[in-house]
Parts: C-alpha cells; sequence; structure tokens
C-alpha cells in the first residue's frame, strides 16, 4: 500500500455504498481510521433510481464522493457517465440473493425451482429490493417462472430500506434480498440462498470518483477493502472476498 495517506489537509474521504457492503464498511472504516490515522465519511444509498438518497439523485445535486462501492454493473454504468475513473475498478466481493421471513413465520421452500415457484405463487406478500438482485428477480427470474404478471400484482419493490425492516413492519411475508443486507435485521429467519437454478451471483466492486482531489488516499482504501486483512472481516457480513489486484497495481 502506499503510505501518503493523511487527510488532515483535505477533510474526510467521502465513501458512498449500496447496502450490500454496508454491514462490511461499517465493520471496516474504524479499523481502517485507527491504524492509518485518517477519516472517513460513510454514506449510504441504492445504485439506482430516483429515490431522494439514492447515488443519482445525490450525484445530480452535486455531491462528490471519492470512493464508490457497488454493484459491479452499477459501478460500470457510472463510469460509462463519467462519475467515477477509468481503469479504477476493482472487484472486491461475490454476493448471493437470500430469502427470509420473520421468525416464527412458516418457512416456505426455496430449495428447487419448483418449490420457490410454488412458494412466489402461495405465499401473501412478497418483497425485494430495488438494486442489482431485484432487478434481475423482476426482469429474469419472474418471467422465467413464468410468473412475472403474479408478481407484478403481488411484489414489492423496496427503495430506501432493508427488504428485512418491511418484513419486520409486516409489511411482507416473504423478502430477497442480498445476503449481508439480511443479515443484521434481528427478528427475521433467513431461509438460505435461492435454488441453484434461480441463483445469481453478483460481484461488488470498488471505483474512484472522478472528481476526488484525494485519489492517493482513495486508493489507499481501496487496496486495503480488497486485501487479505480485510478479508476475514468482510467474510463475516455473508460476502466472499475475491481478493483482486487493484489495476494501478499491475
Amino acid at each position: 500500500m502506499q503510505n501518503d495517506i493523511t487527510t488532515s489537509s483535505f477533510g474526510p474521504l467521502r465513501v458512498i455504498t449500496s447496502g450490500a457492503f454496508a454491514a462490511a464498511l461499517k465493520e471496516l472504516v474504524p479499523l481502517y481510521e485507527r491504524q492509518h490515522q485518517v477519516s472517513v465519511e460513510l454514506a449510504f444509498g441504492s445504485s439506482i433510481g430516483a429515490a431522494h438518497d439514492s447515488i443519482p439523485t445525490r450525484l445530480s445535486q452535486g455531491e462528490k464522493f471519492d470512493v464508490f462501492v457497488l454493484a459491479e454493473s452499477a459501478l460500470d454504468n457510472f463510469i460509462a457517465t463519467g462519475h467515477i475513473k477509468n481503469n479504477s475498478k476493482v472487484n472486491l466481493v461475490s454476493s448471493q440473493i437470500a430469502a427470509a421471513v420473520r421468525q416464527g413465520d412458516p418457512e416456505p421452500d426455496i430449495s428447487t425451482l419448483a418449490a420457490l415457484k410454488h412458494t412466489l405463487l402461495t405465499v401473501g406478500r412478497v418483497a425485494y429490493s430495488a438494486s442489482a438482485s431485484g432487478t434481475y428477480l423482476s426482469t429474469e427470474l419472474f418471467p422465467q417462472l413464468g410468473i412475472a404478471d403474479e408478481m407484478a400484482v403481488k411484489a414489492k419493490k423496496i427503495f430506501s430500506e432493508r427488504v428485512g425492516t418491511i418484513l419486520m413492519r409486516n409489511e411482507a411475508d416473504l423478502g430477497f434480498q442480498q445476503l449481508s443486507e439480511l443479515l443484521p435485521i434481528a427478528g427475521i429467519k433467513i431461509l438460505g440462498d435461492l435454488a441453484p437454478e434461480a441463483q445469481r451471483s453478483f460481484f461488488f466492486s470498488a471505483g474512484i470518483g472522478s472528481d476526488t482531489q484525494k485519489e492517493v488516499q482513495a486508493r489507499h482504501l481501496v487496496e486495503f477493502l480488497s486485501s487479505a486483512e480485510a478479508a476475514s472481516h468482510i467474510q463475516k457480513t455473508g460476502l466472499k472476498p475475491v481478493l483482486a489486484k487493484a489495476p494501478w497495481l499491475t
């Protein structure tokens, strides 16, 4: 890692993440700040949509960030629009979709494609996230199962909140989101990953903001997030580190 990373003369390093990597960042950032005597300011928002706190809305309002951690597809889009530096992407983790219900409720079967379809058609209310995983469910999996019309009526896309929170407010009976976003929610029961035929893995990646004035510091943080040192902390949050090398180090 590079050594000259003090942020005192620049202000905090501003980092924004979508949901799947949020729990990992909340654990890793304090460790990083203690080790390197730097200040990191964390922000959270969905990578798509027009919610008041979504990343597109924040950027449209002129907010600037030094580091982004997003689903790879979303990060690629922000590279294409010029918000993230080209050749700064580093894949950090792979993530899978899981399903959950409230603790104490019946635990429906999602272990096979047929069982998942039956569960989706018979359960009362379904919630899924407004993210890469939710886009996959609504535009690929539900049509693949032949239930897109039914899900358009009974399934709800959740913006700016964790799906587990919706379950705990009794606004849904079955919820789908990245495993790392379901794990922190008390009171829910995670049913496990989707059936292998229905599962989709997603990379979550870091990139450096095009307008950053702290590129050295941003690179150092990304190197830390992709390091073996960070991997054990990341694994505890339900993600699988990939230990990719940053492009500026190759």
